[in-house]
């Protein structure tokens, strides 16, 4: 502790305090030496009043009338209430301690304004997330909900045309070829509209397809390929006057305008459209 002490008397931080060029910490230092030790105290008091001695050595000497006007005054002031005098580290303790105060207060509010403003944002993002969900959810339900009452118009009209008293069906069945062949056409003369079902279709080389053909005027026509992954009841060209319809196997390679009667596994006449 002696050492500290000696440490601190031998330097310059009372002269630096004294004439006020001392910086924050220094102040902070040197009025900790001097409330603490009556040493630092005393060497304190004798700095001060080597500056006031110096000070008065350098002065001018003020003329008389002056002199008389500054005595005047201060036994003026003598009547008045005396103001109590606060000691100069006091104050500057107090405004330290104060401005350290105010410092934290100042640093806890705005932590917490912060962290506030932080988390709002943050509920912000969720909610925007949370309401996106929520709209692409109710768009996809809408889409669905169109696609299904689509697929039930459908449907229903399919169904009406089944039903139509005019609506002629036709069984196409497999030779011997293909035994297990079945499919199925509806043709309404009165709406001209064709409908084939493929109920069952043996399956075949990678580079072979069914395909249909109706007879007109002694030749036959093109209707399509069937595919035996496409089980769903779909319209087919309508051919007016044909006298019947035929499936045959083709190679994959592009449709064939001609059909033969040897690739023919099923056919069945139609009544007079």
């Amino acid at each position: 502790m002696e050492t500290t002490l000696q440490s601190f008397l031998k330097s310059d931080l009372l002269d630096k305090y004294i004439l006020g060029t001392a910086d924050a910490s220094e102040i902070l230092e040197v009025e900790h030496f001097i409330s603490k030790y009556p040493e630092a105290h005393d060497e304190y008091i004798r700095l001060q009043d080597n500056l006031e001695i110096l000070a008065k050595s350098n002065a001018v000497e003020a003329p008389q009338f002056i002199l008389d006007s500054i005595h005047k005054a201060i036994e003026k002031e003598k009547t008045k209430k005396e103001t109590p005098v606060i000691s100069l580290t006091q104050t500057r303790v107090k405004r330290k301690k104060t401005w350290y105060r105010y410092s934290i207060a100042a640093s806890i509010v705005a932590f917490i304004f912060a962290s506030a403003a932080f988390l709002l944002y943050q509920q912000n993002i969720l909610l925007q997330q949370e309401n996106q969900v929520v709209v692409d959810e109710l768009f996809d339900l809408r889409n669905d909900i169109e696609n299904n009452n689509e697929k039930l118009d459908n449907l229903m009209r399919q169904f009406m045309k089944l039903n139509n008293p005019e609506t002629e069906k036709y069984v196409l069945r497999g030779n011997d070829r293909a035994k297990d062949l079945k499919t199925v056409a509806y043709i309404n003369a009165v709406d001209k509209t064709s409908m084939i079902d493929v109920v069952s279709l043996p399956q075949l080389p990678e580079d072979q397809t069914y395909q249909i053909w109706a007879e007109l005027q002694g030749k036959m026509v093109n209707l399509g390929i069937l595919d035996a992954s496409d089980r769903k009841l779909k319209p087919i060209p309508y051919m007016e006057d044909a006298l019947g319809l035929s499936i045959t196997i083709e190679p994959k390679e592009g449709q064939n305008n001609a059909a033969s009667a040897e690739n023919e596994v099923a056919e069945i006449s139609l009544k007079n459209n």
